[in-house]
C-alpha cells in the first residue's frame, strides 16, 4: 500500500469514521456526560463563563477549558450529542496524529503511520474518545507537553519554541484538570533528565517567558473565579486535589495492581499479537534509539505509577498512557512485517492461539448481556444489533493469520481495518444497551410529554444530570444531593430548601401540595412513594425509572 494512501487512510479517514461519525447515535450516559454537558449549557444560558455551574450551584472540582470548549461547540452546532462530545474527539485525534509525528521523528513516515494506526484502534483509546469526560482532552494536552518539552532537550538547536510550547501545553492541561497537566508533564521530563543523567539540563527547564505564558494562558481565570468566590482556593486545590489524591474521601479506593488489567484490557486487540510480532523480529536488531526508549518507559512508567498510588483511582486517568505505548507497538508491528520475508510472525499454533484471545473475548462480551440478571437483554433483538460486530470479531479469529501465511503480509492492515469496523459497528448495540438505565433521554423525553412546561418535575433518591440538560427544567432533587453538597450550601436558604430537599420535608411538602410530579428508580425508592402516597399515579415507567403523579389519598 502506498505511503500517501495510508497517510489519508490512517490519519483521515479511518479516525472520522471511528471518532466522528458515531458522536451523534447515541444519547448522554449518566453520570459523567450529563454533567459535563449541563455544565457548558449553564454557562451558554447564564452567560457567565467564570463560575462553572451545576443544577445551578457552584461546580468547581474541575477548571473550565472544556466546558468553554463545549459551550462554543454548542453555540455553532447546537445542543446534542455530537456537539457535546466533539471536543474529546478531536482530543483523540489530535493524540493520533501526535503518535504520527513521533514516529516520524524518531523511524520513518510508515513507523509513525503503524504507530497511529495502534493507537486509534486501542480499545480504550476508542472507548474514551467518542465520550465527553475531561480526561482525553487532558491527555491530549500532557502529551502535547511532555513531547515539546523532550524536542527542547532531543534537538540539536534546542530551539526555545518547544520550552514555550511545553508551558503552553501545561498551562492547557492545567485549564483542564488542575495541577495534575502540570504535575506529570514537568514531571516526565525531569524523571527523563534524571535517568539520561542529563542533571544539569534539570534546570534549564526554568524559563522567564515560559513562566509568562503559562501565567497569561492559567491565572485570568483561576483570579476571576477567585474574586467571585472567595473559598475557591481552599477547595479546588486543596480539596480537590491534595486530599482527592491522598485520601479516600470520594469512596474510590482501589488495589496498587488495580491497573494492570485495565492495561492489558485497553490496549487490545494489539496486545495479544505483540507475541507473535516480536518472534517475527529479525535477531539482533536494535527496535529503539536510547533515548526513545527511555523517554516512552519513563512517560508510560510513570504515569502508571502516579495513579496506581493515588487513593482516587477511575479507569479514564490511564489515558495518557496509551499514546506511547502505541508507538512501541508500532515499531514493532512495523519491523515485523517489513522482515516478513525471512521470518513468520504467527507462524507457530501458540502465537496463533495467543493472538485469538481478543476476538474471542470481544465476541464473549458481545453475548453476556444475555445472560445478566440485572440489565439482561432478550435474544431478539439483541442478537439482530450485534450481528455485525460478532461477524467482525469472527473474522478476526482467522483472516490476519490467513492473510500473514497465504500472501506473505497485510497482517496488520487487516487488524487494524476489522478493528475499526468494529468499534464503528458497536454504536447501535451499545447505544440500544446502555440507553435505558445509563442516559436520562427516555425519562426526559417522557417528562416533557406528560408534565406541563414550567412545572416542578423533582428526583427522589437519583440525581441524573442529563434531565436538566435534555428538558430545560432546573429539576429539583431529594436526597441524593452527593458531590453537589458543598455548591448547596453556598445557596441563599429560599432557593436551597426548594430545589435540594431530604426526605421529610419533601414528603410533608408533596402531602400538602398534592399532585406534584416526581422521577425516581425502580426499587425501594418506588415502593416507599407508593407506600407513602397510596393515590399516585404512574405517568411513564421504563424498566429503570418511573414518572409520577404523587396523591396522598387513594
Amino acid at each position: 500500500m502506498q505511503t500517501r494512501s495510508m497517510k489519508i487512510l490512517f490519519l483521515l479517514v479511518v479516525p472520522i469514521f471511528v471518532y466522528l461519525l458515531p458522536l451523534p447515535f447515541m444519547p448522554l450516559m449518566e453520570p459523567d456526560e450529563g454533567r459535563y454537558s449541563s455544565i457548558p449549557n449553564e454557562m451558554n444560558m447564564s452567560g457567565d463563563y467564570v463560575t462553572p455551574r451545576l443544577k445551578g450551584v457552584v461546580y468547581f472540582e474541575k477548571p473550565a477549558l472544556s466546558y468553554w470548549a463545549t459551550a462554543l461547540s454548542f453555540k455553532i452546532f447546537g445542543k446534542n450529542e455530537f456537539s457535546s462530545r466533539l471536543f474529546a474527539a478531536l482530543a483523540a485525534w489530535g493524540c493520533i496524529i501526535l503518535v504520527y509525528r513521533m514516529g516520524l521523528f524518531f523511524h520513518d513516515v510508515r513507523t509513525g503511520l503503524y504507530a497511529a494506526a495502534v493507537l486509534s484502534t486501542f480499545l480504550l483509546h476508542a472507548a474514551l474518545g467518542r465520550i465527553n469526560i475531561l480526561d482525553m482532552p487532558l491527555a491530549f494536552f500532557l502529551c502535547m507537553a511532555i513531547w515539546s518539552g523532550f524536542r527542547f532537550f532531543a534537538g540539536t538547536d534546542r530551539r526555545k519554541v518547544w520550552l514555550y510550547l511545553l508551558y503552553l501545553f501545561s498551562a492547557l492541561a492545567f485549564l483542564t484538570k488542575g495541577l495534575i497537566g502540570i504535575v506529570l508533564s514537568f514531571g516526565v521530563i525531569v524523571v527523563w533528565l534524571l535517568f539520561s543523567r542529563r542533571f544539569r539540563d534539570v534546570f534549564r527547564m526554568v524559563s522567564p517567558v515560559g513562566i509568562l505564558l503559562f501565567s497569561l494562558v492559567s491565572l485570568p481565570w483561576v483570579i476571576l473565579v477567585q474574586r467571585e468566590n472567595p473559598d475557591f482556593f481552599r477547595f479546588f486545590f486543596i480539596q480537590e486535589h491534595f486530599l482527592r489524591y491522598t485520601t479516600k474521601m470520594h469512596s474510590r479506593y482501589q488495589p496498587f495492581y488495580f491497573y494492570i488489567p485495565i492495561l492489558i484490557a485497553g490496549t487490545a486487540p494489539w496486545i495479544f499479537y505483540l507475541p507473535g510480532a516480536i518472534k517475527g523480529l529479525r535477531a539482533g536488531e536494535p527496535l529503539f534509539k536510547r533515548e526513545e526508549k527511555s523517554l516512552l518507559l519513563v512517560w508510560a512508567g510513570l504515569i502508571f505509577v502516579f495513579f496506581s498510588l493515588s487513593s482516587s483511582k477511575l479507569i479514564p486517568y490511564l489515558t495518557p498512557v496509551f499514546p506511547p505505548l502505541a508507538l512501541f507497538a508500532g515499531v514493532i508491528f512495523r519491523r515485523s512485517e517489513a522482515g516478513r520475508d525471512e521470518s513468520a510472525p504467527f507462524a507457530s499454533g501458540g502465537y496463533r492461539l495467543f493472538g485469538m484471545i481478543s476476538p474471542l473475548l470481544m465476541l464473549t462480551a458481545l453475548f453476556v448481556p444475555l445472560f445478566l440478571a440485572n440489565h439482561g437483554v432478550k435474544p431478539f433483538p439483541w442478537l439482530y444489533l450485534v450481528a455485525v460486530p460478532a461477524l467482525l470479531q469472527g473474522v478476526m479469529l482467522f483472516f490476519p493469520f490467513w492473510r500473514q501465511r497465504g500472501s506473505g503480509g497485510g497482517w496488520f492492515f487487516s487488524i487494524y481495518l476489522l478493528s475499526a469496523l468494529f468499534f464503528v459497528s458497536l454504536t447501535l448495540p451499545a447505544s440500544c444497551y446502555l440507553t435505558p438505565y445509563k442516559s436520562a433521554r427516555p425519562l426526559s423525553e417522557a417528562i416533557t410529554k406528560y408534565i406541563p412546561a414550567e412545572t416542578d418535575v423533582y428526583q427522589y433518591g437519583m440525581s441524573l444530570y442529563g434531565i436538566d440538560f435534555y428538558t430545560g427544567r432546573r429539576t429539583p432533587i431529594v436526597d441524593d444531593i452527593g458531590e453537589l453538597n458543598y455548591g448547596v450550601q453556598q445557596l441563599p436558604q429560599k432557593e436551597r430548601e426548594h430545589y435540594f430537599l431530604y426526605s421529610d420535608s419533601f414528603f410533608s411538602m408533596a402531602k400538602k401540595a398534592n399532585g406534584i410530579y416526581c422521577a425516581t428508580e425502580n426499587d425501594e425508592k418506588l415502593e416507599r412513594l407508593k407506600k407513602e402516597f397510596p393515590g399516585s399515579r404512574v405517568l411513564w415507567q421504563s424498566a429503570e425509572y418511573s414518572l409520577l403523579q404523587l396523591n396522598a389519598a387513594k
